[in-house]
């Protein structure tokens, strides 16, 4: 008996004495308030997610019950979400990702894609091609956008106004217009391609969604069929665009040109899902976020207005607007940041680290998935009073002044921004100019427009918006 109980008494020591060692050498911090999961089998809190509506409305209640950091289950994995400024700070400088949090986006861009590389091979493919959207590559991008503008504006205007036009098809092919022009070559000069490109992008694009919701696909379904064959559609289009590019030689190193001249880093999978990654990237969420600009502007007569004298004022009523008239739209770039504010375009993003690491004093471990909620914050009334007001002042310099530089992050932290921002910029801006000085917009009377929240914000139906001739007043 005797002998039992010392065993028993060594065993209890040995276990106490490893916990202790356990927690002198983990590092110290408070606990994440946070969701427990409904099941360990893989569902997590996936339910809640789906019942929310998307993720991003997800995070937004997570946040509003929780606080600015707060712990959940995405499937079987833990995660952890953050909606603080302060803690955006800290994790400025984090490159890597967690590939997990987006396999929803593996069938349309591959495994292949910028999207799912860490560590020096990401770092190594986006200092390749990082430079093809800086700005000495825009000040030639200009010309293009300045003609796809001039060109919508001739369609529209030929338009019967009765019903009104159908405003996120015609901002999504000038989006996609702008990307392929530019940075593939003339490909996608016709409307007819560009519509091709749309429709099968947006087959593949709800499927996504619907995975990202916790809808998984069934093998042999019809919609695994329609998703295939239209993911097969856009896969040749980037192919042909490949194929004519490496039969022609050009004077302006676009960015499919950097793709195929490095095939150290390049080979041709690499190259396939790589220039399907920056195309859809480079119009979607641009072609709607166009497509809310004007929605915003044709509701508000005054703010519209007063873009309008703006552009007048440095640019006139004809003159190309280039980089010289880009820096001086000022209230332009505050229309567009609260466009994006509001609609949040990239409602989330996540980091991931190999380390263990305290934020605000709570304890992640490593290789915990860390979303960064940028539309739980874009919409935070303690940093945007009536937050669903159209308000595009809150950008103007004073406000600014005021406000944590993390309080506004559209296209992501620092250390792996969004490598088309500028290109956004530069492109909206010029797009907005021309039609706004060419256009009074209004909407069709009678539409309820409503935000649905994904991999991007659109409306839950085609906006109709009516214009006139602003020529015709003077």
């Amino acid at each position: 008996m005797i002998p039992v109980v010392l065993l028993v008494t060594a065993f209890v020591s040995v276990i106490l004495v490893t916990l202790f060692i356990i927690y002198q050498t983990t590092p110290k911090g408070k606990a994440i308030p946070g969701l427990k999961p409904v099941d360990f089998n893989g569902t997590g809190n996936l339910d809640k997610i789906e019942a929310s509506g998307s993720l991003h409305q997800f995070l937004k209640q997570l946040h509003q019950q929780y606080g600015p950091i707060a712990s959940f289950w995405f499937g079987n994995k833990y995660t952890v979400s953050v909606a603080s400024p302060d803690m955006l700070n800290d994790l400025k400088g984090v490159f890597d990702r967690p590939p997990e949090l987006f396999i929803s986006l593996l069938p349309i861009l591959g495994s292949e894609s910028i999207q799912f590389k860490n560590g020096e091979e990401g770092r190594k493919r986006r200092k390749a091609t990082d430079s093809a959207f800086g700005h000495s590559m825009l000040r030639h991008f200009c010309e293009n956008f300045n003609e796809i503008a001039e060109e919508t504006v001739q369609t529209l205007a030929a338009l019967p106004q009765e019903e009104g036009i159908p405003l996120c098809e015609h901002t999504m092919v000038m989006a996609i217009k702008g990307i392929a022009q530019t940075s593939f070559g003339p490909y996608f000069k016709s409307d007819e391609a560009c519509r091709k490109l749309r429709y099968n992008y947006d087959v593949c694009f709800r499927e996504m969604e619907k995975r990202l919701d916790g809808m998984p696909l069934k093998v042999g379904s019809d919609r695994q069929k329609k998703f295939d064959e239209a993911l097969q559609t856009i896969k040749e289009m980037v192919k042909d665009i490949i194929k004519e590019k490496q039969q022609t030689i050009s004077q302006q190193k676009a960015f499919i040109d950097i793709l195929i001249n490095r095939s150290d880093i390049y080979p041709e999978s690499t190259l396939l899902a790589d220039a399907i990654s920056y195309m859809v990237g480079g119009f979607h969420n641009s072609g709607y976020l166009l497509a809310w600009t004007l929605y915003f502007l044709a509701k508000d007569e005054q703010v519209q207005e007063k873009l309008y004298q703006e552009v007048i004022s440095v640019a006139g009523r004809s003159s190309a607007i280039g980089p010289k008239e880009i820096a001086e739209l000022r209230y332009l770039k505050q229309v567009l940041n609260e466009a994006m504010r509001i609609t949040v375009p990239a409602a989330f993003a996540a980091k991931v680290q190999d380390v263990d690491i305290q934020l605000d004093g709570y304890l992640i471990p490593k290789g915990t998935p860390v979303i960064t909620a940028y539309g739980a914050i874009h919409q935070n009334e303690n940093l945007w009073p009536l937050p669903d007001k159209f308000d595009p002042e809150r950008f103007n310099v004073e406000n600014v002044k005021g406000r944590h530089q993390f309080a506004f992050q559209p296209f992501g932290l620092p250390a792996r921004r969004c490598p088309g921002f500028r290109f956004t910029y530069y492109e909206l801006t010029v797009y907005l100019a021309i039609l706004i000085r060419s256009f009074k917009w209004s909407l069709v009377e009678g539409q309820v427009i409503k935000r649905k929240y994904g991999l991007a914000t659109f409306p839950n139906t085609e906006i109709w918006a009516q214009i006139k001739r602003r020529d015709l007043f003077h």
